[in-house]
């Protein structure tokens, strides 16, 4: 998945751009197959939480204490993160995308793999960040190949921004990460500038990381380094 964003031109210029409604998608919904249906018949009462203005409870959500908070913006069909999600069984993650087929693909990876520790959000993620999600809640924010508006006229779309790191970085417990994965070198560097501009963060290398353990590869970034493309991963830790 690549989560995406749209400004509202509507709004005034001056405002912070999260305020100008950037919305971590844009939305293009694709066909449900009978898998996915059935799926989101059955799977969402039990695990998708409904998008409310109001402060979300993330222990009651996931009807424990000790597990550690990760949010995922934008998961796309699911396949990573169940994954994930198997590999860190005493962590809970957030998983927010806008896409039903996804929606409804992860549901029925979740059911076949008896994967307990996901919530799903269908919603986006700007907005859940500034009406459900309390201050200082997380210890981790996952962001995997985000859409990288290669055209310099579409940079402005790009999520990752000054502003809405620092939306990030609020929701953030001290010694919590961001973990941002990409696959165009450009938008790479990019999203180093940014993160190494918000003095609440702190790279935890000199540059780029090792890709940490927990993430897979997908079939897709498998399939580029063996073309010779190369994927970078920027993990930064809140100070």
């Amino acid at each position: 998945m690549r989560p995406m964003n749209e400004i509202d031109q509507n709004l005034p210029a001056d405002e912070a751009p999260y305020q100008r409604r950037i919305r971590s998608f844009v939305l293009r919904q694709g066909r449900l197959t009978k898998g996915q249906e059935r799926a989101l018949q059955t799977g969402w009462p039990q695990f998708g939480i409904e998008y409310a203005a109001q402060p979300l409870d993330l222990n009651r959500a996931f009807g424990r204490t000790e597990g550690k908070k990760i949010l995922e913006i934008g998961f796309g069909m699911g396949d990573a993160t169940a994954k994930i999600a198997q590999t860190l069984p005493a962590c809970d993650f957030l998983a927010v995308e806008v896409h039903t087929p996804g929606v409804g693909s992860l549901l029925k990876l979740m059911q076949e793999e008896d994967v307990q520790n996901i919530r799903i959000i269908q919603h986006d993620a700007v907005e859940v960040l500034q009406d459900m999600l309390a201050d200082a809640s997380l210890d981790g924010v996952h962001i995997f190949f985000p859409d990288p508006w290669h055209k310099k006229r579409h940079h402005k779309r790009r999520l990752i921004q000054a502003e809405f790191v620092k939306l990030l970085c609020a929701k953030l417990k001290a010694g919590a990460y961001i973990h941002v994965a990409t696959d165009w070198q450009e938008y790479a560097e990019w999203v180093l500038e940014v993160l190494r501009a918000e003095p609440e963060l702190e790279n935890t290398a000199a540059d780029y990381a090792e890709k940490p353990a927990y993430r897979p590869l997908t079939k897709f970034e498998n399939r580029g380094l063996k073309l010779g493309h190369g994927v970078w991963d920027l993990v930064f830790r809140r100070v």
